[in-house]
């Protein structure tokens, strides 16, 4: 964090007060979440915590010996109908927790040696960290920070975090509308994620590794392939090797699998072939991407 103490005190406030007519992200629901209300994500002042704990899973550059230190949010902004975390994202399975005890989760994991606090899915619940954060830093925390979201973010919401988130993560899932739609029920999916992806990048550039190999500070991207879809990752690469930078993190994820809802869709009802996902690798290699997938 670049940030003084104070400076993130007076933002914690600012983008607190943001929930009371709620456009932290850009559902932009308008409720007022400071009074037990709930949008699209599902989730009011209240933080709920489905997990947290070292993990040993993640990019190689966040994991070092010592694990990433995730804490995994309940609710979402997007309804992927194939997510592999939907009793969190969709059925919102976690214990409550108090902002106090936020800023205890942050500092434990800094004990138990982990590398970074790695808050996954937290667009929706950003003002609720800073506020942690802010007890957090005053007793002790100086790990990294990274910010691990779908990429469906509000530009406006992300200057708040300038200073203060070391590394970005985002998703880059998609370039086509009627895709994102199907898929996530977001149509303005492509046009966000293009905008979250560039505000990110001016603020913490490419990925900065040290000499033992951890992510200190950037921009790292993910991008899932899935089935019959090749040519919007195409895209999707297209967009991340000429509008952001050719020495971008990227992380070309061959995990997927048709979970909740997907069966239900023929075309994304099955794993990724080999093949899609060579062709896709290839694809990026040719347009001279290089990082995060060797």
């Amino acid at each position: 964090m670049q940030i003084t103490k104070k400076e993130l005190a007076k933002r914690a406030d600012r983008i607190y007060e943001l929930l009371r007519s709620c456009n932290i992200c850009p559902r932009r629901c308008g409720v007022n979440r400071l009074d037990y209300k709930t949008g699209y994500c599902g989730i009011n002042k209240e933080i709920i915590i489905s997990a947290f704990g070292p993990h040993f899973g993640e990019e190689s550059v966040l994991v070092g010996y010592g694990g990433s230190g995730t804490i995994f949010f309940a609710g979402c902004n997007l309804k992927c109908i194939y997510c592999q975390n939907y009793e969190i994202s969709h059925k919102r399975i976690g214990e409550k927790v108090d902002i106090e005890g936020l800023s205890k989760i942050m500092l434990k994991l800094q004990e138990m040696g982990c590398h970074n606090i790695n808050l996954v899915t937290p667009t929706h619940v950003i003002a609720q960290i800073l506020k942690a954060l802010v007890l957090a830093v005053d007793k002790g925390l100086k790990l990294p920070l990274v910010y691990n979201s779908s990429g469906y973010d509000s530009v406006k919401t992300l200057r708040y975090l300038e200073g203060i988130i070391d590394i970005y993560m985002p998703d880059a899932k998609y370039i086509e509308p009627k895709v994102a739609k199907r898929y996530s029920d977001a149509y303005d999916y492509p046009l966000i994620m293009k905008e979250t992806l560039k505000e990110m990048h001016r603020q913490v550039g490419d990925l900065i590794v040290d000499r033992n190999g951890l992510a200190k500070k950037g921009l790292l991207i993910r991008h899932l392939v899935l089935p019959n879809n090749t040519t919007d990752s195409y895209k999707v690469l297209n967009f991340i090797a000429k509008e952001i930078s050719k020495d971008s993190y990227v992380n070309i994820m061959d995990q997927y699998r048709p979970c909740y809802k997907a069966t239900d869709f023929k075309e994304i009802s099955r794993r990724i072939t080999y093949d899609e996902y060579n062709k896709v690798l290839e694809y990026a290699h040719n347009l001279g991407l290089h990082r995060g997938f060797e």
